[in-house]
């Protein structure tokens, strides 16, 4: 419920970035669809340019342990006029975008040698509990 949550706030972001003039959009598309298993679908396009397509269903982890699985994509307009583009998951690991927009992390450096030689020594000689 959380990753919907997020989601739908991230949606409402998009919206909010959008230009200030909206009063001649229109919505070209409009699609909803829920089912009594908790699994729903909707799908939206408006004339300035946003678009919003989200499908979610439950499905089981555990026994009694149940998830809700968003997978879903939008567009928007920034007011400059440049098209941004977001796909996402939201599962029970979190919510993970993916667009060109978005920031990405430096590579990777690479694991210097005196920790790679820790590594393979500890990976060698296990710890061993001393019996008292």
């Amino acid at each position: 419920m959380k990753s919907f949550i997020v989601a739908f706030c991230f949606l409402a972001y998009a919206y909010a970035l959008t230009p200030v003039d909206e009063t001649g959009a229109e919505v070209l598309r409009s699609n909803s669809d829920q089912t009594p298993d908790g699994s729903f679908q909707y799908s939206f396009e408006t004339s300035n340019g946003i678009a919003a397509q989200v499908e979610g269903h439950v499905k089981e982890l555990g026994k009694d342990e149940l998830a809700l699985q968003v997978t879903g994509s939008n567009q928007f307009l920034s007011p400059e006029g440049e098209k941004f583009e977001l796909t996402y998951v939201a599962d029970e690991t979190g919510y993970h975008p993916q667009g060109a927009h978005l920031p990405t992390p430096p590579p990777a450096e690479p694991i210097p040698e005196y920790i790679q030689k820790a590594l393979k020594y500890i990976e060698e000689h296990p710890y061993e509990e001393k019996k008292q």
